[in-house]
């Protein structure tokens, strides 16, 4: 007494397995869907008997491959894609504990839908993935948008099963409104109807660009994840072998360094609470976080508008070749492969003999003479602050006298004397881009972090930080 549960993939033959050709081969009957009978009859062997109903009847389907089976024949269950995957399997394995039934069960794997379309797509599937199925007839809708929430929350590359029909016209609408909180718009998409099918159609897009109502029910749509691409026409999720350490990969990604900065990126991204900012204010923000692992910079980071954007290009026009910093610990910070690529030199005067003499003779502090120095050989430098409010306080003084005009200011000392009163004092320069850490918290890793963010804006519309490290 034997069933056997076989997928026998998306339909055409080439994706129907060896074994399970067998299988139905040697069946006394075979039960299915009466559609799905067209791509298996060639393999019955004369005689069987055929058990064919209408869609919706599976219970009933189980019912007769047991009543088969219990009299001693061979019988296998036909399911489309694997029977195991949305499929019979489940069902017969329940009837049997149900029935306390002596019949064996054997599942035989078959293509499943998505993995069919995933070829024709590419290699959308390359890493983590999960798939969902949009169908409310036996799931409630709020558990289904329970997963596809953590679904895009997680970065799982999404195969969505069932995402329309003439009654379900707006949940994969909804969907796409959900994934686009937690995924760029730019994300690859790919749908597959009909996929091995006669009638099949392959075509590639955006999450932005996705039109549901270009879906329908015999699709399968594969969303990808932040790391997947589209290239010469195909749909790729790379898994990470290419781009092993001290290798750049095809992606762009430089060695194990950089792919953990980019995963950490994504990480602080997808818990921020509100993960849709501008690009120039998103980019300082991820590094800032990065560097302190402290979420409150999403309240404390203040910016003029497109400040990173505007300091950039500044640097990249060349207007640019000077950065001044308060404290040497500042300049250690900095990017050295971005200040080589970019041409650029860091000054600190914290320790310059001039500073001290200065300070000395004039009852102030060296950080404060640092800027007076540097007003006078760097006046359009762009200047970066992560210890000393004295020397911010003094470049704002400096500024108000006309004595220099900075590119821009990163503003983030730390302490407790004179610290939230100097980032207050720089913001009324309105026609100067700035970026400020308000309140006590600041320091040097932090300061040297907002400038790396600005020497490498170029990299924050693919969010692939860590270039340089």
């Amino acid at each position: 007494m034997r069933i056997y549960v076989a997928g026998i993939g998306p339909g055409s033959p080439e994706d129907i397995t060896p074994a399970v050709q067998q299988a139905i081969g040697e069946s006394d009957a075979v039960v299915g869907y009466k559609y799905y009978f067209r791509f298996i009859l060639p393999y019955m062997k004369a005689g069987a008997e055929r058990v064919d109903t209408g869609m919706r009847r599976e219970r009933e389907r189980a019912e007769q491959a047991f009543q088969l089976a219990e009299q001693g024949r061979t019988v296998c269950v036909i399911s489309s894609g694997d029977a195991g995957i949305y499929g019979m399997a489940p069902l017969l394995y329940e009837m049997k504990r149900e029935r306390q039934s002596a019949v064996e069960i054997i599942p035989l794997p078959g293509i499943s839908a998505f993995q069919k379309a995933a070829s024709l797509l590419g290699a959308p599937m390359g890493h983590d993935f999960c798939v969902v199925s949009l169908s409310d007839l036996m799931t409630p809708w709020a558990l289904i948008e329970r997963r596809i929430r953590a679904a895009a929350a997680a970065d799982f590359i999404t195969a969505v099963y069932n995402p329309r029909s003439e009654e379900r016209y707006w949940q994969l609408h909804r969907l796409k409104e959900i994934f686009l909180q937690e995924r760029e718009g730019r994300t690859p998409v790919g749908y597959v109807r009909q996929a091995g099918r006669e009638g099949q159609e392959v075509k590639t897009t955006t999450l932005a660009s996705l039109d549901p109502e270009d879906i329908d029910m015999f699709t399968v749509v594969i969303i990808g994840n932040s790391q997947s691409f589209l290239w010469e026409g195909k749909f790729i999720t790379p898994r990470g072998y290419y781009a092993a350490p001290g290798r750049k990969g095809e992606d762009g990604v430089s060695g194990i360094g950089q792919s953990i900065m980019i995963r950490s990126f994504q990480t602080i991204r997808s818990q921020l609470q509100e993960p849709d900012q501008p690009l120039w204010r998103l980019w300082p923000l991820l590094h800032a976080i990065h560097t302190t692992a402290d979420f409150d910079m999403e309240r404390l980071l203040w910016m003029d508008d497109e400040a990173t954007e505007r300091m950039y290009r500044s640097v990249e026009r060349g207007e640019v070749k000077t950065i001044v910093t308060d404290v040497s610990m500042v300049a250690s910070g900095l990017r050295k492969g971005a200040l080589q690529r970019l041409g650029l030199e860091v000054v600190s005067y914290i320790n310059d003999p001039r500073g001290a003499e200065m300070a000395s003779a004039g009852g102030i502090t060296r950080a404060q003479a640092g800027m007076r120095l540097a007003a006078e050989e760097h006046p359009d430098a762009l200047f970066a602050f992560g210890n000393a409010p004295t020397a911010l306080l003094e470049l704002c003084r400096l500024m108000r006298r006309g004595k220099c005009r900075p590119a821009g200011i990163v503003a983030a000392p730390v302490g407790f004397v004179h610290v939230e009163e100097s980032k207050h004092a720089v913001k009324p320069f309105r026609d100067l881009p700035k970026i400020i850490i308000e309140g006590r918290k600041g320091g040097s890793n932090l300061a040297a972090t907002l400038v790396n963010s600005i020497l490498t804006y170029d990299d924050a519309a693919a969010l692939k930080p860590g270039r340089d490290v």
